[in-house]
């Protein structure tokens, strides 16, 4: 007797704070029961048979109410009831994740000459998300980059970057980025807000943020997979070497186009192998 229904997001997690109400046709309330950590409700409050309106709700979603029909059993099996995050849009779960740089891209793209583009990517970098439990508006992400890993695929260039005449890792040996808070941009998409420090300059910068899903990984862990973009001006941060050839085209172009494909790992430690 009673009644069981299990609580998910879209994407298959479970609500562990969620709560369900179940009222008859009257609008009176018949029982009130709370998910488990599995997001799974066994109530064994006997049910008379007849119509009800299980509502459920939870803090950071969207309620929902659906209906439930009690037969002499005394029993309600819902089944599953799905919750959508308050404005639309999803993350993972709530918690801590870190990001994993051996299936991770840093990738910045310059304009060559005005006809082609030099491809570069940061080959030693950590970062760390806190997704808000309550509101997710408010989830943190801090990253640090050794500037002095960037790899364009041309030693000579690469040297060049990091001189004096652009990153100076000497004297600024890491790229840090720290959130500030998010802006729902729709179902799965996001803007991160946040600042950006970079050869001795802070400057506020805004990342596109696609949320892609998660999965479980041959290690025993959970993956979710980011897709984040962003343009950058040398100016901002005081990197203004260039050289300008004939019809005064710039050798090396004035922006950046920053691109980032991540993979984080639910916890705060990373699979050793």
């Amino acid at each position: 007797m009673g009644l069981t229904a299990r609580i998910r997001t879209r994407d298959g997690w479970a609500v562990s704070h969620a709560v369900v109400t179940v009222t008859d046709m009257t609008g009176a309330q018949i029982l009130r029961a709370e998910a488990d950590h599995e997001g799974a409700v066994r109530d064994h409050t006997p049910l008379a048979p007849g119509a009800y309106t299980v509502i459920v709700t939870a803090v950071g979603y969207q309620p929902t109410a659906s209906s439930a029909l009690v037969t002499a059993s005394g029993r309600a099996e819902i089944g599953t009831l799905t919750l959508a995050r308050q404005g639309g849009s999803e993350l993972p779960p709530p918690g801590p994740w870190t990001v994993d740089p051996a299936h991770s891209t840093v990738a910045a793209t310059a304009q060559h000459l005005g006809i082609s583009s030099v491809h570069g990517r940061f080959t030693d970098f950590t970062a760390t998300l806190d997704i808000a439990p309550d509101d997710v508006t408010k989830s943190r992400v801090e990253a640090v980059i050794r500037a002095a890993s960037i790899d364009t695929g041309n030693t000579l260039r690469d040297q060049h970057l990091t001189s004096a005449d652009f990153l100076d890792t000497e004297h600024y040996p890491e790229i840090t980025y720290r959130s500030t808070h998010l802006t729902p941009a729709g179902t799965d998409r996001w803007t991160l807000h946040g600042d950006l420090t970079m050869h001795g300059a802070t400057r506020p910068v805004d990342l596109d943020l696609a949320y892609l899903g998660t999965g479980a990984d041959p290690w025993g862990g959970t993956r979710a997979a980011f897709r984040a973009t962003t343009e950058l001006r040398r100016d901002d941060f005081a990197m203004n070497y260039n050289q300008i050839l004939q019809a005064g085209i710039a050798a090396i172009g004035t922006t950046l186009k920053i691109e980032l494909d991540i993979q984080a790992v639910q916890g705060t430690t990373l699979p050793t192998t």
